[in-house]
C-alpha cells in the first residue's frame, strides 16, 4: 500500500512517515500543494495525508484540483482548522476523511485503514484469485490452503498484482507503485522480484498465476 504525506512541518512530516512505514506501508512526502498536486498526477497512491494550511497551494485547492482531474485516490485531511465549516468544506469538496490536530496515530492509522478499505471495496480487506488468497489484516497469504512466506516486499508486489488481477501492468506501474520516488532502484528488480513470487505462489502447481506478457509487463490470472 502507498501513502502520500503532505505536512508542511517538516518534523511533523518525518514523523507520519516513519509511523506509516513502521506499519509496512510505502510512502513517500512532500511539503506544499504543488508537489502535492504533481505526485498525484505522476503515480497511483492508496491514500492521501493531507494538510490544509500549507505553501503554493491550500489542500482545499489541492483536493479540487485532483477531484476535477478524475484522481479519486482517498484523501483525509489533517489540520489544526477545527471550525465545524472548515470541515464540512473540505468533506463536500470530496475527502474521505477529516481528522484535527493534535491527534493519535492509532486513530490516524485506523482512519487510513478504513479509507483504503473503501476505495478497494474489498470485502474485510481480503483479495482473492483463484485458490490464491491474501488477507490484508493480518498480512498472511495462501494458495489452495498452503500458506506461503513473503518478504515486506514480495508481498507488496504480489499485493499490487493480487488488485489488478486479469489486468496487465507494466514494469514502470509495479516499479512505481512499490518502491518510493527517492529510492534508487536498478532496472532489473522488479524481474527479481517476479521471479521470488513465481517460486514461491507457482511451484509446484500446474497452473502458473503470474504470467509474462512479452514486451508488456506480467499479469495475476485466477485458474479458470
Amino acid at each position: 500500500m502507498r501513502i502520500l504525506v503532505v505536512e508542511d512541518e517538516k518534523d511533523m512530516n518525518r514523523i507520519i512517515v516513519k509511523e506509516l512505514e513502521s506499519e509496512g506501508y510505502i510512502v513517500d512526502s512532500c511539503y506544499d500543494g504543488e508537489s502535492a498536486f504533481d505526485y498525484l498526477c505522476m503515480a497511483e497512491y492508496d491514500g492521501v495525508i493531507l494538510d490544509i494550511m500549507i505553501p503554493k497551494m491550500d489542500g482545499f485547492t489541492v483536493l479540487k484540483k485532483v477531484r476535477s482531474k478524475g484522481i479519486m485516490t482517498p484523501i483525509l485531511f489533517l489540520s489544526a482548522k477545527s471550525d465545524v465549516n472548515d470541515i464540512v468544506r473540505g468533506l463536500d469538496l470530496g475527502a474521505d476523511d477529516y481528522m484535527v490536530k493534535p491527534f493519535e496515530f492509532k486513530e490516524l492509522l485506523a482512519r487510513i485503514r478504513m479509507i483504503i478499505r473503501k476505495k478497494v471495496d474489498v470485502h474485510e480487506n481480503v483479495y482473492s484469485c483463484g485458490g490464491l488468497v491474501v488477507d490484508c489484516n493480518t498480512c498472511s497469504v495462501n494458495r489452495d490452503g498452503r500458506p506461503i512466506e513473503l518478504s515486506p516486499k514480495e508481498y507488496s508486489v504480489l499485493l499490487y498484482l493480487i488488485r489488478n488481477q486479469n489486468i496487465v501492468v507494466t514494469r514502470e506501474q509495479i516499479e512505481a507503485n512499490i518502491w518510493a520516488f527517492d529510492c534508487n532502484v536498478s532496472s532489473n528488480l522488479v524481474d527479481v522480484y517476479i521471479r521470488y513470487l513465481r517460486k514461491k505462489i507457482d511451484d509446484g502447481f500446474e497452473f502458473k498465476m503470474i504470467q509474462t506478457i512479452r514486451g508488456v509487463g506480467y499479469i495475476l490470472k485466477g485458474e479458470k
